[in-house]
């Protein structure tokens, strides 16, 4: 297998998804479990997109840990970095839905957020030799809401300065994962002068900067190359190198919302791979680079569940071809 050049780090679970539409965890009736977490959909995403990707995160020496390992290994994620917990349990996260699609996550079941292998990743062990290889590392924030994993965090930023890795922070804010809400948005913060491109939602950009003005947004960091902030169907806007503007979505009959950020990531740095950061400043390749990571996104919207609906470069490509934007 070739050497990954993505990294994901951070969170793999089940998303736990309720089958009926506009209910409370009480009202609804049968449940269905989906493999998920941000930086391991970024992760499939990548390979079915064509890029080698690997996984780095922590999950319990369970049932569920076993499935979801092999499911990245069979999807052709490198599992190097996947650490085993023996006592902590692979993360399960309940999730209502709207009865537009939209999710809602729901809390944890018969365990404390703070009790789950993911929070256990451990600094000491994470592969040295991934990043010597690797060209981004890609990572959310949840793993900054406990001591252990936060460490592992700073860890990898530090390995990706060494060997030149580009660092992409997905902010991927759930409240359901912090214990301490009030600390959550400084440490949020702390990190992202030490990465080159963030990724907000609308929300998110608001509550730690408060604009959703992706510009502003740049200009107030002064510390990085890029930022993209999300607003579902009414699309994204972009500060990538010198160039500003705002980018419709795709329109398309949405089944589940789950994971189609992670997909737009996704297709987000496969594109930047493919067509070279040091093209950030012509505005087509940035507009070619967002359509793309948008289709993927949309495509991901059709299917429920995260990791099933993922698209494969050759679906992009003709969904590209029957939608101009």
């Amino acid at each position: 297998m070739s050497n990954p050049r993505v990294l994901c780090l951070g969170e793999i679970l089940y998303d736990v998804l309720a089958d009926q539409l506009g209910r409370s965890v009480s009202e609804v009736e049968s449940w269905s479990k989906y493999p998920g977490g941000a930086p391991a959909n970024v992760a499939t995403s990548l390979v079915k997109l064509g890029t080698p990707s690997a996984f780095i995160g922590a999950v319990g020496e369970d049932e569920a840990g076993n499935n979801l390992t092999k499911l990245l290994q069979e999807i052709g994620v490198d599992t190097t970095g996947v650490q085993r917990h023996p006592q902590a349990p692979t993360r399960q996260v309940l999730v209502t839905r709207k009865l537009n699609g939209d999710r809602v996550f729901a809390g944890f079941k018969d365990y404390n957020t703070t009790e789950f292998a993911d929070t256990r990743l451990n600094a000491g062990e994470l592969p040295e030799q991934l990043f010597e290889g690797a060209d981004f590392l890609v990572l959310g924030s949840l793993e900054l809401a406990y001591p252990e994993s936060g460490a592992a965090v700073y860890r990898a930023l530090e390995l990706a300065s060494q060997y030149d890795v580009k660092i992409l922070l997905d902010v991927n804010w759930r409240e359901v994962f912090w214990t301490n809400l009030d600390t959550a948005p400084d440490k949020i913060r702390e990190i992202i002068p030490k990465v080159d491109f963030v990724k907000f939602t609308k929300e998110e950009a608001e509550l730690l900067f408060d604009t959703d003005d992706a510009g502003a947004i740049t200009y107030r960091l002064n510390s990085v190359e890029g930022v993209l902030v999300t607003d579902g169907d009414k699309g994204c806007a972009y500060c990538l190198g010198e160039n500003e503007g705002k980018l419709p979505a795709f329109s398309v009959a949405v089944v589940d919302t789950t994971g189609a950020g992670d997909s737009f990531v996704a297709g987000f740095v496969h594109q930047l791979l493919h067509n070279g950061l040091q093209n950030l400043s012509n505005p087509e390749v940035v507009k070619k680079i967002l359509t793309y990571a948008s289709a993927a996104g949309a495509l991901t919207t059709l299917k429920p569940g995260a990791i099933a609906s993922q698209p494969t470069a050759l679906e992009v490509e003709n969904f590209l071809q029957e939608h101009q934007i």
